[in-house]
């Protein structure tokens, strides 16, 4: 054998390409020649910015010695998480229902048909932290096999039939209540849902829990949601208090823009220092909803800057956008995004480097590992009033500064890598994340770009007729698209027809959505599947109700049942997404944390859908201005001649603009400025 993975695509399967170790990719090939050689599979998982797995990687994989061990007792796979997430899913349950615990780099050790038998994350060289060294699970793993195979066959048959019955569907079983049809969460237990998800916060720093701290910005947008439909002040002050923070903090980054996937600190300073397109998407969509309830400046400041970084170092020039930049840099995490304190008096005027410094906390010993990462403590006046300097000039001197550093980082260091494969689910969520900022700002470029997105995703992604790819590089569009894949597509298409008042984007949501019902559903359970039905290479098909780093692709796909059942009246699709949520209902209520997707929905159906159709001939200021208020329970359509959808049917006067309001199968007189519409809304919420 030898290593194969030179003509993979896959940026992070072509860093193990010159590695020792004779690495096969997933697929048949190597899973026969496993069951041929009647040799064990070691699986090894993770993604280009990992940075532990760059770690193992020198330490391990890199190593000719250990290599040989591996080579010898092993058939070894490498898989890239982001391509293959449903492989990960599966292996990850395994050595989490093994350890108790789960990340990356997973290394998974199978029986030669692919059943999981032993494996953990991170593996020293020689024992460390409390962990075998990876040459003593490797030797003895291998005595295992070969002298107690099969009590190693049966433990992978045991664990097996154990993921089957207890996958994160299966965990929620017993809190599904009856499916009505209908949802029965009340008021007080929506409103309660925020007092549940607040009892976590960290009032002090923002964001919920302790260390390591990620986004959640699923639970902020339930936070905003409260605040809205309850007056909940402390929900709103915590969901400033969290976005505003990472905006300010080292998890954010202060020159170029763009969040970094999870502060390793309660306070955000210290990142893993990679950044991901689908955090990123998610932020600008929790600043949009933000901006749209506050019309605060720092929310409108955060989402340019976000959605210019995306612009500036994840568009691909030949459409689409990266999955991700690496935390490392030369060997060292974070080295491009660092700084000592005499390198920055180099690079700008000493005059200036005083606010810049406090500005910044800027200190002569760093505030990380004896090195600075850039976060602000205190607002800009306060700190130009303690020099006395001008807030004008002070604003003038940061802007400047920053300008300076980022044209001497861009210059004179070292990217990170770049992730170039282009993902389906995670171009998806950029378009809404554009979408909503549009929505938010209207800054023609958003809406521009969103609908450009749009096409190049159906040009890279579409396989066929009633098919998607996953991954999209070099012109290879590969592997089966996912749910989550499908789910964000159709969300997007819902979005993109709210900005443009375009119809035809709700008709491609709903052919995908029919797509999703073909080759997705449980017939036993009215969820989805994962994977599709003619997936083959998978020991079990999962069903996930949990949000993740990204929303719960079925709650996405309930919401989108919702939406587009109103949209085209069709009641059995209705029912069917009411029962999801309603069947959810203890869980929701005592878990919202896990499920702040499907608790958003559940309050904006408690609250009353409120179906808006804008009509009129020159009825494009009208949506405008209807996108500026923050509706979190709309559905919003939009025309300038005659349709045959049933919310815009019969509903075109060349005569004037109307907006027509419909709530709970009731419709009002229709009313002509957005200030009345608004007006409406507000008093007909719970």
């Amino acid at each position: 054998m030898q290593n194969n993975l030179g003509t993979q695509t896959s940026p992070y399967l072509l860093q193990h390409a010159h590695n020792p170790v004779h690495w096969q990719p997933w697929g048949t090939e190597a899973l026969e020649l496993a069951k041929k050689l009647n040799k064990p599979i070691l699986v090894s998982i993770g993604y280009s910015a990992c940075h532990w797995c760059h770690v193992m990687e020198k330490e391990s994989f890199e190593n000719e010695a250990t290599a040989k061990l591996m080579n010898d007792f092993f058939v070894n796979i490498k898989i890239d998480r982001e391509e293959r997430p449903d492989l990960d899913h599966i292996y990850m349950d395994a050595v989490q229902a093994m350890t108790g615990s789960g990340g990356w780099p997973l290394n998974v050790f199978l029986t030669p048909d692919a059943k999981p038998f032993y494996g953990g994350t991170y593996f020293p060289p020689t024992k460390a932290f409390n962990r075998p060294s990876w040459i003593d699970v490797l030797q003895s793993l291998h005595s295992a096999w070969v002298n107690k195979q099969d009590e190693m066959i049966l433990q992978a048959n045991t664990l097996t039939e154990h993921l089957k019955k207890n996958n994160n569907y299966g965990q929620v079983k017993r809190s599904l209540s009856k499916n009505l049809g209908i949802t029965s969460f009340t008021k007080m237990e929506c409103s309660n849902i925020a007092n549940s998800l607040l009892a976590n916060a960290d009032t002090l720093h923002g964001g919920f829990g302790k260390a390591p701290k990620f986004p959640q910005t699923f639970i902020i947008n339930c936070l905003l949601q409260s605040a809205h439909f309850f007056d909940n002040k402390q929900a709103l002050a915590q969901a400033e208090l969290s976005l505003l923070n990472m905006y300010k903090a080292g998890i954010y980054d202060q020159l170029a823009g763009g969040l970094c996937r999870y502060s390793t600190d309660e306070e955000w300073l210290a990142p893993h220092f990679e950044k991901m397109l689908y955090d990123n998407a998610l932020y600008v969509i929790a600043l949009s909803n933000a901006y749209l309830l506050t019309k605060k400046e720092a929310f409108k400041q955060a989402i340019e800057q976000t959605i210019n970084f995306i612009f500036t170092e994840m568009k691909c020039p030949t459409g689409g956008y990266y999955a991700a930049i690496d935390a490392d840099s030369e060997g060292e995490e974070g080295k491009f995004y660092v700084w000592q304190k005499k390198e920055i008096e180099n690079i700008i005027s000493a005059e200036n480097f005083e606010l810049f410094s406090q500005y910044y906390d800027v200190t002569e010993h760093g505030n990380w590992e004896h090195k600075n990462i850039l976060r602000v403590l205190k607002p800009l006046h306060e700190v130009a009033e303690k020099l006395n300097i001008p807030l004008a000039k002070a604003k003038q001197v940061i802007s400047n500064s920053c300008k300076l550093l980022l044209q001497h980082r861009n210059k004179t260091r070292v990217r990170p890598n770049t992730d170039d494969k282009i993902l389906l689910g995670w171009n998806a969520l950029f378009i809404t994340a554009l979408c909503k900022a549009y929505a938010a700002l209207q800054h023609d470029e958003y809406k521009n770009e969103a609908i450009n997105l749009g096409e190049q995703v159906e040009n890279f992604f579409k396989t066929g007729t009633d098919s998607y790819a996953h991954t999209y590089k070099n012109g290879i569009s590969q592997y089966p698209a996912f749910l989550d894949d499908y789910a964000y597509l159709t969300e997007s298409y819902i979005h993109l027809q709210e900005i443009t008042a375009n119809e035809e984007y709700l008709l491609k949501a709903k052919k995908i959505q029919q797509l999703v019902e073909d080759n997705f559903v449980d017939e036993d359970s009215n969820f989805y599947f994962f994977t599709n039905k003619n997936q083959t290479d998978i020991i079990l098909r999962k069903i996930e109700l949990y949000d993740g780093a990204t929303p719960s692709a079925n709650a996405v796909v309930a919401k989108n049942m919702l939406y587009i059942a109103s949209v085209f009246g069709d009641n059995a699709m209705m029912a069917k997404a009411l029962s999801m949520i309603d069947s959810l209902k203890t869980i929701i209520l005592k878990h919202p944390s896990s499920f702040a997707v499907w608790a958003a929905a559940a309050i904006n159906i408690t609250a009353g859908i409120c179906e808006i159709a804008i009509t009129g001939t020159t009825m494009m200021p009208l949506l405008n201005e209807m996108l500026l208020q923050y509706i979190p329970n709309k559905i919003l359509q939009a025309t300038d001649t005659p349709k045959n959808l049933p919310l815009l049917v019969g509903k075109i006067d060349f005569s004037r603009n109307y907006i027509y309001l419909c709530r709970d199968f009731n419709c009002n007189e229709p009313v002509f400025t957005v200030r009345d519409a608004v007006d409406f809304i507000t008093v007909k919420n719970f």
